[in-house]
């Protein structure tokens, strides 16, 4: 079985979206060794999205350049979950399963489909989701030299909550990128 990964890009001060999901500051993460996306997206046979974000990928469609208009760049091929709470009015996209459920149900129908490969959520509120009910295996994280100021916070959880990580790995081919993966520590 594959792993449940939530892997994201984000900016030093630690959002993954400027305002309103804006992704053009993305560029600014700069150069990725030769292959490393295309190698990040072959570990991958479902991801997990959200609807504020899959809203927003389809408004800003003719704003978004080459890496941020479809996942990896459009090096990925697999199964899109959206989950949402009006499944309905997705019906019509036949690139996506729109789902009203949990996390853990999601994950469970993602489970079903990928077999030995990933998992991988994208969504920073169903990241958070997940780790609430300990379906998180690995944190990957690009991290580029960047203040947005504003937009969507890697994890927000009003009142706080300490999640701790430890360290697994460092890509050194990308170090400009800054790549490091990360496992919850369980407790």
């Amino acid at each position: 079985m594959g792993r449940v990964t939530w892997g994201f890009t984000s900016s030093l001060d630690g959002f993954i979206t400027g305002p309103n999901h804006d992704m053009s500051w993305m560029p600014g993460l700069g150069a990725l060794s030769e292959g490393t996306v295309e190698d990040l997206a072959s570990q991958v046979a479902v991801i997990i999205s959200g609807r504020r974000g899959y809203d927003a990928a389809k408004a800003q469609a003719a704003e978004r350049d080459e890496l941020t208009s479809e996942a990896y760049g459009g090096a990925w091929e697999g199964t899109e979950f959206i989950l949402t709470h009006r499944p309905e009015e997705l019906a019509d996209d036949k690139t996506i399963t729109a789902l009203n459920c949990s996390i853990a149900e999601a994950v469970d129908r993602a489970q079903a489909i990928a077999g030995d490969r990933d998992i991988q959520i994208i969504s920073a509120d169903i990241a958070r989701q997940a780790l609430e009910v300990d379906l998180i295996d690995e944190m990957q994280v690009f991290v580029a030299p960047i203040f947005l100021g504003d937009g969507t916070r890697i994890f927000d959880v009003p009142g706080g909550r300490r999640v701790y990580w430890e360290l697994i790995a460092e890509d050194e081919a990308n170090k400009d990128a800054w790549f490091r993966t990360f496992r919850p520590k369980r407790r």
